[in-house]
């Protein structure tokens, strides 16, 4: 409230008429509350992003560990053959 409100005199004191004033403070009022994240978004946002990289890491260390394991599998297969 007080951005709006240094921002309505300031309009004023430059000789904005009173209602081109007002109607941009409605627009930025809207602005703000439409398009700027609010602390609790970004909140949100880190716990979901903290979770999708959990998830992803899980994914990662399976993969991993298969491609591990046919490694292994494909070392072994080519040690009996060789002998």
């Amino acid at each position: 409230m007080k951005t709006e409100l240094a921002l309505y005199q300031a309009l004023i004191a430059i000789n904005v008429p009173d209602q081109k004033a007002n109607a941009v403070i409605e627009a930025l009022e809207t602005d703000m509350h439409s398009l700027l994240a609010t602390k609790a978004d970004i909140a949100d946002l880190k716990t979901e992003l903290k979770t999708e990289i959990a998830q992803l890491e899980v994914k990662l260390t399976l993969r991993m560990g298969v491609m591990l394991s046919a490694a292994v599998g494909v070392l072994i297969a080519a040690m009996k053959l060789l002998h």
